[in-house]
């Protein structure tokens, strides 16, 4: 079933694809920082780190947290919109000598993207809380459909009072209405300078493949 979208929702969507794009042609943008973050190295490697399994990254920039996970036991897919990105994070792949597969999308329309799925693992690095509000339900029901039971979702994001935008950003409120069976689990505020957070959201129930 194709989708109708109206003009303003069609220019906003190319507003921020137009923005991720200048972000990488002018050089890295800020939240590509070539360190995997600590909240996930934890998720990994610390006293209650998952098994690995399959995990899917949402937003993977130049592909420093997909290798990161592909180097710790996990089989990982990876997306992103922008070229850029996605040609960098498959060249940082080729580097390391892993497996990851790296493929051009848009994270609302993963089922064109040819991610099938099921994964244990979803990781998001401030990807979701700059989607448009009129397509963070195809986001959802994307991962809803690829997740394992018990999966689990970690994410960062900007809250909406940041950048005083009120499009961007997300809450957990919001999180807890839009994420249908899935239990958000944890919530711990960000260290940067603007208001942010990290969110864990599980998978409840079967997968709905």
């Amino acid at each position: 079933m194709s989708e109708t979208r109206t003009a303003a929702e069609l220019d906003q969507e190319a507003a921020v694809r137009r923005l991720m794009e200048d972000y990488y042609r002018e050089g890295k943008p800020p939240w590509d920082t070539d360190v995997t973050p600590p909240e996930l190295v934890a998720l990994v490697e610390g006293p209650d780190a998952l098994t690995p399994g399959r995990a899917l990254e949402l937003g993977c920039g130049t592909g420093t947290n997909a290798v990161y996970l592909a180097r710790h036991g996990w089989r990982v897919a990876a997306v992103d919109l922008v070229d850029r990105a996605v040609r960098q994070a498959r060249e940082k792949a080729d580097a390391a000598g892993v497996d990851v597969t790296v493929l051009c999308a848009d994270v609302t329309r993963l089922d064109e993207a040819g991610v099938p799925g099921p994964y244990d693992l979803f990781f998001d690095l401030s990807c979701y809380c700059g989607i448009p509000a009129h397509r963070r339900d195809g986001y959802v029901t994307g991962l809803t459909h690829r997740a394992a039971p018990g999966a689990r979702l970690l994410m960062f994001g900007y809250a909406p009072e940041a950048f005083g935008d009120p499009i961007s950003g997300v809450t957990a409120d919001e999180l807890r209405a839009r994420f249908t069976g899935w239990r958000l689990i944890d919530v711990t505020p960000g260290t940067n300078e603007v208001p942010t957070a990290w969110f864990t959201l599980r998978r409840d129930g079967a997968a709905a493949m």
